[in-house]
């Protein structure tokens, strides 16, 4: 049922369908910000997996906000017994 299921001329009636329901006009610029986010995406992508594999520094104050306090510690005081 579906052998030859995308021929060319398959494409060319999507495509005149396209330009017709968004306009000649829009094309470029939607095709231009899906590009855009794309990159911002690839970057935000490769920005998590580098801290993912990197690992927050032992000094690092970061690295100890992240760490979770399990309810069995203590929590931490002022020293006064408050």
């Amino acid at each position: 049922m579906l052998r030859n299921g995308l021929e060319p001329w398959h494409l060319l009636i999507v495509a005149i369908v396209v330009i017709v329901l968004f306009g000649s006009k829009k094309l470029p610029d939607t095709a231009r910000s899906l590009g855009r986010s794309m990159r911002i995406l690839k970057s935000e992508a490769k920005a998590l997996k580098e801290e993912g594999v990197a690992g927050p520094a032992p000094g690092d104050p970061a690295g100890s906000a992240a760490q979770p306090v399990s309810p069995s510690e203590p929590a931490a005081t002022d020293g006064r017994g408050r």
